[in-house]
């Protein structure tokens, strides 16, 4: 006996003997390419991102508002710092002394400048002791045939090149920054020297710029110096300590005391050229090795030395940059307008990464910490973001991803996103729990042998601050949005705390608790501020959030262009 199995893509032919499992296989078959023709397979990797808000909503537009206030504002202090120390001492400076600006002696180093990546432009507004455009110094990294370098400009026109403790600061940060990511270092000097009556907070730190120095040339990382204005007292051992140092005729000078100095103690007369002009240090007392007729021709043998540094070549991207699905210009709409209500972090994500595609780790786990891998501008990263309190179970799972991209040798990216918990009452168990876990991720993040990127995108309180990489877990770049917070406690809270402390045990009436408070509040709603972590170096700058896929970007390209992978000795611990 035969029988007939009628299929529109099957006619078989069975007899009574045959064994069936012949044709099981086969249905099983069918059915699978069947169902394949409706969902296909991804070509592309991770699965992309719901982007989707309603940007007519009320709330949405009120966000933008308020991003939209924060970034003129923050505009408004860049402009003060980029004007330098003013109209009369720019004129003063080119005019009189013959020099360029800060800003043109860059133009001429990189092959860019429109490419040039400035760090911490507002640094020194509004400091204690005055404002310090820029600090005094203009630092960044940009390209010189093609090789990223850190550069480090002194700005002539800010209070004659004067050393501040903050330009101190901002200068020792490009050096650790240079360090990291193992940059050539180029500085072009033009220093008057430290400001005496701050010597206290300058003498024994600005010893470290030349430690570090001689450090970076010991590990094989450039040091090129060139001259174009005064090196003066400790500043002299910037060009000397560098491995290939530049002169200019007649207006770079280098010497531990200067001609009203040497007037004083032996009474001699002598000017600065004949002192420790580029004529005495390139044919005579050998401090410097290149004499360089003008500027530009200093600054054109500047580019020679780098040239002939034989860097390696850029390791280049791993794949094709690809734009977001959900465009970038809508993030500021999704910034929340009150500081302790937490941002949709995949939302913001869905605008940074490339194709909106994210593969996200431990989704149902630590559900308040999101992180997973993307590509961003071509590049593979582990991304660690805030979606709520960073209890135990997120900091476990924060640690485990950690510990999984420096295994893997893929760069993190954190965006700081934090609600305050720092004052929620952690007993027994639970407190323990927290403090274990916490005490893993933070382990994880120090240890982590990867480039690593910090953006404080919201708020960054207490030990969250800690725990996402801020500034004293030594992230590679670190940057701030307009709209950031950072501190201790959140500010309510820690004016609570402030006035319970101070009238305690004490009788006092509700007007002067509230007087107090209202003072307090003023005070931290701006040390707690974006503009103030910013000019105090708590960051290496404001971007925006429009512009923050880009950063990233470029702050990825540098930190993978000389770097040395360093093997863990430890395989991935599940937490």
């Amino acid at each position: 006996m035969s029988g007939y199995l009628r299929h529109p893509r099957l006619l078989w032919s069975l007899r009574p003997t045959q064994n069936l499992s012949c044709l099981c296989r086969c249905l099983h078959l069918t059915v699978t390419r069947c169902t394949s023709t409706v969902r296909q397979r991804r070509v592309k990797p991770f699965p992309v991102l719901d982007g989707t808000v309603d940007t007519s909503d009320s709330q949405f537009q009120k966000n933008v508002e308020t991003t939209q206030s924060l970034t003129a504002n923050y505009e408004e202090i860049l402009a003060q710092s980029l004007a330098g120390g003013g109209e009369k001492a720019i004129l003063r400076h080119t005019k009189q002394h013959k020099k360029l600006l800060a800003r043109e002696r860059i133009k001429l180093l990189v092959d860019d400048d429109a490419e040039f990546l400035e760090l911490s432009p507002i640094a020194g507004h509004n400091m204690e002791y005055g404002d310090v455009p820029r600090a005094g110094v203009i630092t960044g990294i940009g390209k010189i045939y093609d090789k990223f370098c850190m550069i480090i400009a002194n700005d002539g026109t800010v209070k004659g090149g004067t050393v501040y403790p903050i330009t101190l600061k901002k200068q020792l940060r490009a050096q650790e920054i240079a360090l990291e990511n193992r940059l050539p270092c180029v500085y072009a000097v033009d220093s008057g020297g430290a400001f005496l009556p701050l010597q206290a907070e300058i003498f024994n730190p600005g010893g470290q710029t030349f430690y570090n120095e001689a450090v970076m040339g010991a590990m094989g990382i450039p040091q090129v110096a060139v001259v174009c204005g005064s090196c003066t007292a400790g500043g002299a051992y910037i060009p000397t300590m560098a491995d290939e140092a530049v002169m200019v005729h007649r207006i770079g000078t280098i010497f531990l005391g200067g001609p009203p100095l040497v007037q004083a103690a032996t009474g001699e007369i002598i000017s600065a050229e004949e002192l420790g002009g580029a004529t005495l240090h390139c044919s005579v007392s050998g401090c410097t090795d290149y004499f360089a007729a003008d500027e530009h021709e200093a600054f054109q043998t500047g580019r020679d030395i780098i040239e002939g540094l034989n860097l390696p070549s850029h390791p280049g991207r791993l794949r094709t940059p690809e734009e977001p699905l959900f465009d970038p210009a809508e993030i500021p709409g999704l910034i929340p307008r009150l500081e302790q209500q937490n941002m949709d972090i995949r939302k913001v994500l869905s605008r940074l990464v490339d194709g909106s595609r994210f593969n996200e780790f431990k989704t149902l786990w630590g559900s308040t910490l999101v992180t997973g891998f993307a590509y961003i501008q071509g590049y593979l990263v582990g991304i660690v973001a805030n979606a709520g309190e960073l209890n135990d179970t997120a900091a476990a799972k924060g640690a485990h991803f950690v510990n999984m991209c420096s295994e893997r040798n893929i760069p993190l990216v954190f965006l700081h996103n934090s609600t305050d918990n720092t004052n929620k009452p952690n007993y027994g168990l639970q407190g323990g729990n927290i403090l274990r876990d916490h005490a893993k991720m933070m382990a994880a993040i120090s240890c982590a042998r990867v480039p690593k990127i910090s953006i404080v995108v919201g708020n960054s309180i207490g030990t969250t601050n800690y725990l996402m990489c801020g500034r004293s877990c030594s992230p590679n770049f670190m940057f701030t949005w307009p709209n950031a917070v950072m501190g201790i406690l959140d500010k309510s809270h820690l004016v609570d705390n402030i006035i319970q402390d101070k009238f305690h045990d004490k009788e006092t009436s509700v007007s002067e608790k509230d007087e107090l408070r209202k003072k307090l509040l003023e005070r931290y709603s701006v040390e707690m501020s974006a503009f103030y972590i910013s000019s105090r170096l708590l960051d290496d700058g404001i971007i925006t959030p429009q512009n923050t896929r880009q950063t990233i970007g470029r702050c990825l390209e540098i930190t993978l262009a000389y770097r040395q992978h360093k093997q863990t000795l430890h395989n991935v611990t599940r937490m």
